[in-house]
């Protein structure tokens, strides 16, 4: 089983900036066997993708509404995976999940087994 629980959010004014962290644990578990993605879902709207990194190269995918803002990373060492997130738009307000798959990347909310409880985001105009 696994365990992840992610921090950092907040209240930030647009412009702003915050950084999500996602801790994972687990029995077992290997964190650098996982591709990991961070999701988020909105007030009234479905849970979208925001971005993905690869268990072992990190290579890193963007949603196009966060390319450019938002950057993706993993520190294996503290089985942690990290998004920072740049110039915040009052649109980036939601829940962020992070989530883990085993072994490939994926864009899609099905092919993730494993979620935090989410961190609330809230940007103001």
């Amino acid at each position: 089983q696994v365990q992840l629980e992610e921090s950092g959010g907040g209240l930030v004014q647009a412009g702003g900036s915050l950084r999500l962290s996602c801790a994972a644990s687990g029995r077992l578990f290997t964190f650098s066997r996982y591709a990991m993605g961070w999701f988020r879902q909105a007030p009234g709207k479905e849970r979208e993708f925001v971005a993905v990194i690869s268990m072992s190269d990190g290579s890193m995918d963007y949603a196009d509404s966060v390319k450019c803002r938002f950057t993706i990373s993993r520190d294996n060492a503290k089985n942690t995976v990290y998004l920072r997130m740049n110039s915040l738009k009052p649109e980036d307000t939601a829940v962020y999940y992070c989530a883990a798959r085993y072994s490939s990347t994926s864009k899609q909310i099905f092919g993730y087994p494993y979620w935090g409880q989410g961190t609330q985001v809230t940007v103001s105009s």
